[in-house]
């Protein structure tokens, strides 16, 4: 039920530390991250009758399939879905300027659904293949590293870093809105996002 919101707070606490109390304000920023989703009710509710994501086509088959019914999380996705062949264009001829290339897929064991960053990635004859970018709260089929084929289906956001700012990630954007206006702060300080 909070895949989405952990992956968020696995990226925000991965930094290298950079100042001798860092350390507590990261142990802190868990802490809040983890408050802020309880102060979103249903905003990420989980249907056990989810669908395989490829065959959803209507925006209340698509809340079913990304574990969500929040309003503007499903727009970001919506956005992010139909900028996907531009972001796949930018991404396979790069600027000297642009690093990081990476797109946020779901994936699902049973019942329980969760969101990973996957980089570096490519194209292949069955969709794409990439490595996990960050560990799982849910699933056990899966782990950090591995390295994973997917479908376009699949793939809910992109991003990329250029000129040390977060370009797309849209959800992660989203999900920004919802934190302390400190802790957004610090994650988008600390992590290059404008939004």
């Amino acid at each position: 039920m909070t895949a989405l919101f952990l992956n968020i707070r696995r990226q925000a606490t991965s930094q290298t530390l950079r100042h001798p109390y860092e350390h507590r304000m990261k142990r802190l920023l868990k802490s809040l991250l983890f408050l802020c989703l309880l102060h979103l009710p249903g905003a990420f509710a989980q249907d056990d009758a989810a669908e395989p994501l490829e065959s959803a086509e209507s925006p209340d088959e698509l809340a079913v399939m990304v574990g969500t019914t929040h309003p503007e999380m499903l727009a970001a996705i919506r956005e992010a879905r139909s900028t996907l062949d531009e972001f796949l264009d930018i991404a396979s001829h790069p600027e000297p300027e642009m690093s990081t290339f990476k797109l946020k897929i779901v994936l699902r064991e049973d019942k329980n659904i969760e969101y990973f960053w996957v980089t570096p990635f490519q194209a292949s004859a069955e969709g794409f293949e990439g490595t996990l970018a960050n560990a799982p709260d849910l699933l056990r089929n899966v782990s950090l590293g591995d390295t994973i084929r997917f479908t376009r289906g699949e793939i809910i956001d992109w991003g990329y870093v250029r000129d040390g700012r977060q370009v797309g990630s849209r959800t992660v954007c989203v999900l920004l809105k919802y934190m302390e206006k400190w802790t957004a702060d610090y994650f988008r300080q600390n992590n290059g996002f404008d939004c």
